[in-house]
């Protein structure tokens, strides 16, 4: 019947499930979703945040034989991984620490219903073993029992990372990859949906203006196509924000360019890349922007160890011929430095070697036309772990322990933050 009349029910879904838009991509990923609901297949919904994924899989569930009964989304990377396990497959009386009583997990809970697993890409492997067992044999045990239990659990997956590179670095387990993706239903961005973007614009504006009782705002042409140039990383969730804020803080109800241009971010923060359903931008560096500073930090730290072990391989020489030829061969950490003064002040060190300084105090060279003394100390920390440890220190200490608002100070989640805690024992802090 729906495939009869494929346009008519497209149509009818949107209106059903609030669902704002005509573009190609967007009909395409709501008939991927009416054709498999009816069956039991894993699904895997793949899109950049904000898109609303979790809409495609209300629509799955809703139009499922299974419609009348639970559905539960879980976010993966809001859990704790010391909890995971118990929170999706329930645990025994005494299975560990605060366990006071035995407990459902998800599964036992969502039984004959569906389970939508958000963020699946941050699951722990481990967790991926369990998981794989439900979808091969629909059996799981609790975390503290030897007895397995039987469940009937669709699964509804859905991630913004790409999963496929996930698996090439050992962080997604291949065989649960494929018995997810039975079925891949990709939500394209808000930059790849044409106009839609300006239907969902007056469809917040027109919220907002029946909510606060205000005229609701429009845009001039060149706004318009400012608002089409703009990427929007947060892409719906992010164009929502726009409206109300502009709506909120501007008299105006005609927003030209000008005044649009104020509240658009100045610099792009670029999402996680979504290379989902081409091949496009395959071998390329997936990274966000922890990783990155930590790759500069490891480059600093590495650079500044060599440069400090010249120094002192300087100050210890006892003469000067030695010292020429370190700088000839390690040109390229000196090409900042005058050596013409390094030399100068080498031979001075070396008329100086035989009257060594006293093991406690650390050595100093005295740069030539400055008052400033450069202190080189040889048990100087440069630990990322204890940089790292300090930073989630004053982010706690800063939010009074409240967890999640550190982790988002931090720029990681708060089950990263949480392993973290137990890994440099901070728990009693």
């Amino acid at each position: 019947m729906l495939r009869r009349n494929k346009d008519f029910d497209i149509q009818s879904i949107k209106q059903r499930f609030g669902i704002i838009g005509n573009s190609p991509l967007l009909n395409q990923a709501i008939e991927r979703a009416v054709l498999v609901a009816p069956t039991d297949l894993s699904v895997l919904i793949l899109g950049e945040s904000g898109v609303g994924k979790e809409s495609f899989a209300k629509i799955i569930h809703e139009l499922s034989p299974r419609r009348h009964n639970t559905f539960l989304a879980i976010n993966c990377g809001a859990i704790p991984e010391g909890t995971i396990d118990s929170e999706l497959f329930g645990h025994e009386k005494g299975a560990f620490t605060g366990a006071t009583e035995a407990r459902k997990g998800f599964f036992e809970v969502a039984d004959k219903g569906t389970l939508f697993l958000d963020e699946i890409g941050e699951m722990p492997l481990g967790t991926q073993a369990r998981l794989l067992r439900v979808l091969e044999y629909g059996e799981f045990i609790r975390v503290g029992s030897s007895k397995v239990q039987k469940t009937d659990v669709r699964i509804i997956a859905a991630t913004n990372v790409n999963l496929e590179q996930a698996v090439r670095e050992g962080k997604f387990r291949e065989d649960l990859y494929y018995r997810l993706s039975t079925m891949t239903i990709y939500v394209p961005p808000l930059r790849e949906r044409g106009n839609d973007i300006f239907l969902l614009f007056q469809k917040f504006a027109i919220d907002f203006a029946e909510r606060y009782r205000v005229p609701p705002i429009e845009l001039t042409e060149d706004a318009m196509e400012l608002l089409r140039a703009y990427r929007f990383p947060g892409n719906i969730r992010q164009l929502r924000n726009l409206v109300y804020q502009i709506s909120l803080t501007t008299p105006q109800r005609k927003i030209n360019a000008e005044i649009l241009s104020r509240f658009l971010p100045k610099e792009e923060r670029s999402m996680v890349p979504m290379p989902l359903h081409t091949s496009q931008n395959n071998g390329a560096q997936d990274l966000n922007e922890r990783e990155i500073l930590y790759k500069v930090l490891f480059d600093m730290r590495r650079d500044i160890t060599e440069l400090k072990k010249l120094v002192f391989q300087l100050i210890e020489l006892s003469g000067s011929q030695a010292g020429e030829r370190i700088i000839e061969e390690h040109k390229e950490l000196f090409q900042d430095i005058d050596t013409q003064e390094l030399r100068r002040e080498m031979r001075l060190i070396g008329t100086r070697s035989s009257s060594k300084e006293t093991e406690s105090t650390p050595p100093t060279i005295e740069l030539p036309d400055s008052d400033s003394v450069i202190e080189i100390e040889a048990e100087e920390s440069l630990s990322l772990e204890d940089k790292e440890k300090e930073m989630i220190i004053k982010a706690l200490k800063k939010h009074n322990h409240r967890r999640r608002a550190a982790a988002e100070e931090l720029g990681i989640s708060e089950r990263t933050l949480y392993r973290k805690i137990k890994k440099y024992g901070l728990e009693n802090l």
